[in-house]
């Protein structure tokens, strides 16, 4: 198994990149990328509307968080281009084929499972107990709900409150108020919410390939020149 390239590897191909945009360029990304979390995560089962999976991206990427995870076993987790603009190009997407696929992706990488659903409660977004460790939001199609499976698995059940005649919000509208009222909480915590210097040096990396022109090019060039054959 192939070693993953450490730090120095991406500082060394950030700093050249860098040399291929504007330094207020350079910087608006290092300033997004420092508020960026993954102690929450999004989990979206079966999405049939590509608007709300657009809405769905776009919160994420204008709240901060980083990490999308999909379950297409019904359908695709497919975006709207000209709703999402740009956006998806920001957070990380972790699809996968079935619900018991991404529950269990999601223990592995040590989340809480919080359904959120306008039937049962355990929680609100004011009392969720975001201190007890990273948490992913799990939300159902926009018929159904969340599934059985999700049901059964889930640590808490989370619910916005309703006051009115309506029993329940659009996924989207709940998307965007739970992962706002909660990811600010998260900032105002104690809780370690910031990426590592590793996850910041990958996205970082990332996210400059995609914002420079020929950025593959660039960086074969780049490899050419470190080459020790290079000056031969």
């Amino acid at each position: 198994m192939s070693k993953s390239p450490d730090i120095k590897w991406y500082d060394d191909r950030i700093e050249y990149l860098s040399g291929f945009m504007t330094p207020e360029r350079a910087e608006t990304l290092r300033s997004v990328l420092d508020n960026r979390t993954r102690y929450m995560a999004i989990c979206m089962e079966n999405t049939f509307h590509p608007q709300n999976a657009s809405a769905l991206v776009r919160h994420c990427d204008a709240f901060g968080v980083q990490d999308i995870y999909t379950i297409e076993e019904l359908c695709k987790f497919k975006p709207n281009v000209n709703i999402v603009r740009g956006t998806d190009k920001w957070v990380t997407f972790r699809r996968h084929g079935s619900t018991t696929e991404a529950l269990k992706a999601l223990r592995s990488a040590g989340y809480r499972i919080i359904a959120t659903t306008p039937h049962r409660c355990s929680a609100t977004p004011e009392t969720l107990d975001i201190e007890a460790g990273p948490f992913a939001l799990v939300f159902g199609t926009e018929h159904a709900g969340i599934s059985d499976e999700t049901s059964r698995a889930a640590d808490e059940f989370l619910q916005i409150p309703m006051h009115g005649f309506v029993e329940s919000l659009n996924v989207s509208a709940s998307a965007a108020i739970l992962i706002y009222m909660l990811s600010q909480r998260i900032r105002q915590s104690n809780v370690a919410w910031n990426l590592s210097d590793e996850e910041k040096a990958l996205l970082l990396f990332e996210w400059m390939r995609r914002s420079v022109k020929d950025a593959d090019r660039i960086l074969a060039k780049f490899e050419t020149q470190k080459s020790p054959t290079s000056s031969r």
